[in-house]
């Protein structure tokens, strides 16, 4: 199961996905069906069984991508990163799943940063630095560990992440789970936080109005209003599936939508969101198109932060690659190359999609500086993911978003 889980996808729809291998190793009809109803109902993929692979959202690939290796009872299954764009709820069912396969005897080498639930699951943690073995622990050792042991190793947190408490950003409407809006009574909440409802009427940043966005005839976003101030960090949380990707693609003029943009109190066409947004992918190999970081960083800074290249190169641990091609990087520097090159980019609005993937806990400090560099420089930032962690050292206020139900 690899880390982008769009990369080993071999059809366009989750059942035929699903029964891909099996189909190839001639099963019987019956037993196919039988698998991928057993798969479907382990890892809680029947609200999305018959969709199209293109319609979910990051988190719901990355769960049919684990069925979809695991359908066909391999005795071995390699997982590279296989939380990095799940809710917590989906780490927990992932867990219970993974338990559950390495209980009927499958081997599991899993390649992870989020360490945490492989406290009670892993049976021996192999520890490398720079290609080596630096450390074999079994599970007891690696339990034992102390965060200032997990600190000193550069290692993330095996404490389990705690609930975040932030300030919610302005916003409401039926895809907002939580934010500042509108009482019952069609009034602003007095209550609020005054540096909240201070920004809308007043402009500075992004304004959403009535945003809608629908496919094939369902609601996937529908936010009334909302307001993303510039040079604050807008943390967009939210369950697998609440149209966490679709807004970003929206605020990059990416997506066709109901409803208006607003920047510093101005409607923004779509066109005019793409020359003012940068936005880092969950999947950063489809932004890299050079054939070395440098030239990477040089394709997309304006010349005012050209200078500042060599700066955000060392923040990000990436100043010993300069001549690599960025396609031979792993895939935590390919995103930090990403992220370096949003820094330099200039553009009033910055997305950043899930940019913690592959992130060891050292890193995730100097990403989070980077970010909030270019919030103090005056854009709109907008920050999605479901790491607790960075969340919870990078964001200013929390726009939580809440999958809409069918109506009817």
């Amino acid at each position: 199961m690899l880390q982008h889980p769009r990369r080993q996808f071999f059809t366009d729809a989750v059942d035929t996905e699903l029964a891909f291998a099996l189909e190839n190793f001639g099963a019987d009809p019956q037993r196919i069906r039988d698998q991928v109803g057993a798969v479907v109902a382990d890892l809680g993929l029947a609200d999305f069984a018959g969709s199209r692979l293109r319609e979910l959202s990051g988190g719901q690939q990355q769960r049919v991508a684990c069925a979809a290796a695991v359908a066909h009872e391999p005795p071995l299954l390699l997982l590279d990163e296989p939380t990095s764009n799940l809710s917590p709820q989906g780490i927990t069912e992932l867990t219970a799943v993974l338990r559950g396969i390495r209980e009927r005897g499958v081997t599991l080498v899993i390649a992870e940063h989020r360490l945490y639930y492989l406290r009670e699951l892993a049976d021996r943690i192999v520890v490398l630095r720079d290609g080596r073995v630096e450390k074999v622990l079994a599970r007891a050792e690696f339990a034992g560990l102390t965060d200032e042991m997990m600190r000193a190793a550069g290692l993330r947190s095996l404490d389990p992440p705690a609930d975040l408490s932030m300030t919610p950003a302005f916003a409401y409407g039926p895809s907002v789970e939580s934010g500042v809006g509108r009482t019952a009574a069609g009034t602003v909440d007095q209550n609020a936080p005054v540096a909240t409802l201070s920004g809308p009427d007043a402009g500075g940043g992004i304004v959403l109005r009535d945003i809608v966005c629908a496919f094939r005839g369902h609601r996937v976003l529908d936010i009334t209003k909302a307001h993303l101030p510039a040079g604050v960090i807008t943390g967009v949380t939210g369950p697998n599936g609440a149209g966490k990707s679709t807004l970003a693609r929206i605020l990059a003029g990416l997506q066709p939508h109901g409803g208006r943009v607003l920047l510093d109190g101005h409607p923004l066409s779509r066109s005019r969101r793409q020359r003012a947004s940068a936005i880092v992918m969950q999947d950063v190999q489809r932004q890299l198109f050079t054939d070395s970081v440098t030239a990477e960083l040089r394709l997309g800074a304006i010349a005012e932060h050209a200078s500042s290249a060599d700066t955000v190169l060392a923040e990000l641990d990436l100043d010993g690659y300069r001549d690599r091609h960025p396609l031979s990087l792993s895939g935590g520097q390919q995103q930090r190359l990403v992220v370096a090159t949003s820094r330099l980019s200039g553009r009033r609005i910055v997305i950043f999609d899930e940019p913690s993937s592959g992130i060891d806990r050292r890193h995730l400090h100097s990403m989070t500086q980077t970010m909030r560099d270019v919030a103090t420089g005056g854009a709109v930032v907008v920050l999605i993911s479901h790491d607790a962690e960075l969340l919870t050292l990078a964001a200013d206020q929390e726009l939580r978003l809440r999958p809409i139900r069918p109506r009817g």
